[in-house]
């Protein structure tokens, strides 16, 4: 498979796959919690404040968490910290902007977990794009395989050439769309305040968790046997079932 991750180059600028699906998938998002956020009666344009709090801090979090993971090289070689700049953990990410997004609620004095709920589809879906975009990328590349179920990089910057991969990317797009739709239908049955919430953290957790047993890019950062990501993903799933718990009891 010949890979498109330089789509257009006007001048010196180059467009990437990676960056216009991230893009999409932010659109997409925002798209969707407009939507649902009229739909509920909610404040859309704090909706959208918010989105961007979210994105904003997100992103910083995605890299700082990328960076951490990278600290022994960075270390022994400062100047390899230039070469980090595209890389990117998506679990930096939901804890940056999910704190970001908690305090900004406070700040405007509104309920952090119906707006918490209210994103979280959104959240999946925009995973969904990126994963398609680390796809084209090449990046976030799954182990060699002999199954017919694979993907062949041929001029990939990141995955190994003329080999036989599980598609992971794919896998992770498609379990990240999954419960974005599983999470809008959830929340059309109007449950307490943090399930759908919940039920995010709980499925996307356990999810990622899986799909890293099946990754081939050792170059992500470890806590002892387990990925970082694995690591995160115990708490993670945790702290659903947690929020869950209080959620359900909680009367409204």
């Amino acid at each position: 498979m010949k890979m498109y991750n330089n789509l257009l180059k006007l001048g010196p600028v180059t467009v990437h796959s990676y960056g216009l699906l991230i893009g999409i998938g932010f659109m997409a998002a925002l798209i969707i919690a407009d939507y649902r956020s009229k739909k509920k009666n909610l404040d859309t344009d704090f909706v959208f404040n918010l989105a961007f709090v979210c994105i904003i801090f997100g992103m910083l979090g995605a890299k700082v968490l990328y960076l951490l993971t990278e600290i022994k090289t960075i270390l022994n070689n400062p100047v390899s910290i230039l070469d980090m700049m595209n890389g990117f953990v998506v679990y930096g990410g939901i804890i940056a902007g999910t704190l970001a997004a908690y305090l900004y609620c406070k700040i405007k004095k509104k309920h952090f977990l119906t707006y918490f709920d209210l994103l979280m589809p959104s959240v999946a879906i925009a995973q969904g794009f990126g994963r398609i975009g680390c796809f084209f990328a090449g990046c976030c590349y799954g182990l060699e395989t002999s199954s017919h179920f694979s993907v062949v990089f041929k001029n990939s910057q990141y995955a190994p050439n003329h080999v036989h991969l599980i598609p992971t990317q794919l896998i992770s797009s498609g379990g990240d769309f999954l419960i974005g739709i599983l999470l809008i239908f959830l929340a059309k049955r109007n449950p307490k305040s943090g399930i759908v919430a919940s039920a995010y953290l709980i499925l996307y957790g356990i999810g990622r968790f899986a799909v890293e047993f099946l990754r081939g890019d050792l170059i992500r950062g470890s806590v002892g046997s387990l990925s970082t990501s694995q690591f995160i993903s115990i708490f993670i799933v945790a702290a659903g079932f947690v929020l869950g718990i209080i959620s359900n009891n909680r009367t409204e």
